[in-house]
């Protein structure tokens, strides 16, 4: 099992979508699609609070090319 780290070459705001998206083998772009789709779907605030908290709690991965210890 692999570590979510937050993207910093993937990152639009925080790198949460990014980090998701190298974790899971996945285009970052359809995951930030499903989550703007998801918070407008659910009034937006419920997921401003889960980015914001998971912002702070994910750490920040290592710039590419660079192992994670």
């Amino acid at each position: 099992m692999t570590k979510l780290y937050r993207s910093q070459t993937n990152s639009k705001i925080a790198g949460i979508c990014g980090g998701l998206g190298e974790q899971m083998d996945v285009d970052p772009t359809i995951i930030r699609l499903l989550v703007v789709i998801a918070a407008l779907y659910t009034a937006i605030f419920p997921f401003a609070i889960g980015y914001i908290v998971g912002w702070i709690i994910i750490p920040q991965g290592a710039p590419a090319g660079k192992e994670q210890a």
